[in-house]
């Protein structure tokens, strides 16, 4: 299958889920798992600086296309966080993408906050 050759497929993808949980006093706390997977990966809107007075905002999305059950949150768990490429994105939209085959989703991931970080190219 084309979507597993590694000209498209990305198998360095990681996703931090994390899981709310409330013990028998209702006291809450949070766990953290993360998990490698494969997709491929698309500029879904690319990196904008936005220089304001009171300073500047670095946004941009990708688009992962994938077998992974990613989600945008629901009741009891946060929406997951993919890392890819060194930068964090959380998932903002899940949707069935059959294009591919039965059980692909395409995830709309949008840019967490960051300083700016060290340039990729360098």
């Amino acid at each position: 299958m084309c979507f597993l050759t590694p000209d498209f497929c990305d198998f360095n993808l990681w996703v931090t889920r994390r899981v709310q949980t409330v013990d028998e006093d209702g006291i809450g706390s949070d766990s953290e798992v993360k998990k490698q997977f494969a997709g491929v990966v698309t500029v879904d809107r690319s990196l904008e600086n936005r220089r304001m007075q009171a300073g500047q905002v670095i946004s941009g999305a990708i688009l992962i296309v994938t077998t992974e059950r990613l989600t945008q949150g629901q009741t009891g768990r946060d929406a997951d966080i993919v890392t890819y490429q060194g930068r964090d994105y959380r998932v903002t939209f899940v949707d069935p993408y059959t294009a591919y085959g039965a059980g692909f989703v395409q995830a709309h991931c949008e840019l967490l906050p960051f300083d700016g970080g060290i340039p990729v190219e360098q």
